[in-house]
């Protein structure tokens, strides 16, 4: 499965760790362009300078990590696309042009369903499809998610609950599914 991963789900911490996390465990292809990787850099602006700079790295690692999921700009697919948020056209455009099943975003209403599926793309929201791909791979993303729960709780120097950690991420579903 290949995904474009919207610049909104890459902002929060936890949420980009475990889609990343369970790209590199190779059960499903990420896509993303730079324009979306500089959108979740400026996003981060409003938490400061040094939040800033963090995600530049972060992003720089991210483009390392994954040098095939970088999709090049496509000007000319996008003048043909209508979406209700124009500024959104280059994410349908990336995922056209990277041949992906979906879109993973929280952005519902820019991204209409029978606009996709005319495109042969389906939207996801990250808590569907990352439930999707426990319910495929359970031992694989139970695992990400474990490494990403060991290192918050590191960060923070206290423990941390998971369903706590997985709830602020926006992830319930998945919550329940590990908790099953």
């Amino acid at each position: 499965m290949r995904a474009v991963l919207d610049a909104c789900v890459l902002f929060p911490t936890v949420l980009r760790e475990i889609l990343l996390g369970v790209a590199q465990a190779g059960v499903y292809e990420p896509l993303f362009s730079e324009r979306i990787l500089q959108e979740w850099v400026r996003a981060t602006a409003k938490l400061g300078p040094l939040a800033q700079m963090q995600a530049e790295g972060d992003a720089l690692l991210t483009r390392t990590q994954f040098p095939r999921a970088m999709v090049r700009e496509q000007p000319g697919l996008q003048a043909r696309l209508m979406l209700p948020d124009p500024n959104d056209l280059h994410v349908l455009a990336i995922a056209i042009a990277g041949h992906a099943d979906c879109i993973v975003t929280f952005n519902a209403q820019d991204f209409p369903r029978h606009v996709l599926a005319a495109e042969g793309l389906q939207r996801r929201d990250p808590d569907g499809f990352l439930w999707q791909l426990w319910s495929e791979q359970p031992e694989a993303v139970a695992g990400v998610v474990a490494r990403v729960h060991a290192t918050a709780e590191r960060m923070a120097g206290q423990p941390i609950a998971l369903k706590s950690l997985l709830k602020r991420a926006q992830l319930p579903k998945l919550s329940k599914a590990l908790h099953a």
